[in-house]
């Protein structure tokens, strides 16, 4: 998809990394992930790294309260499931359900996600 940043430049979304409905006209935050040497510039709607991993873990377990602490997705999940419920890729929810694990807030187990 292709964006305008600022209204100066010319940017791109690729299609694998959008999660959401977009439209014409929306404006959205979004950053830059690469500029590339034509000159062109990648964008996302999330943020990179590790700084997309609370917001994501946040999501996670909004979806789990939702959900009376269940969560039937685990990391054997189909991404276009959790990219359905969850507005986010395999591997970000990935990242965020070992962050809640680490900090004791989920049990993952066979058939999904339980909140502790």
């Amino acid at each position: 998809m292709n964006v305008i940043i600022n209204k100066k430049h010319l940017g791109l979304i690729f299609k694998d990394e959008i999660f959401q409905d977009l439209s014409i006209g929306d404006r959205l935050k979004g950053y830059i992930k690469k500029i590339r040497p034509d000159n062109k510039i990648d964008v996302v709607l999330g943020q990179i790294g590790y700084r997309n991993i609370e917001p994501n873990a946040d999501a996670i377990l909004v979806e789990l309260r939702d959900n009376s602490g269940y969560l039937n997705l685990t990391d054997k999940s189909n991404p276009e499931d959790i990219k359905t419920i969850l507005q986010m890729s395999k591997k970000s929810f990935k990242k965020a359900v070992g962050s809640l694990y680490k900090q004791q807030l989920i049990e993952i187990k066979e058939d999904g996600i339980y909140l502790i």
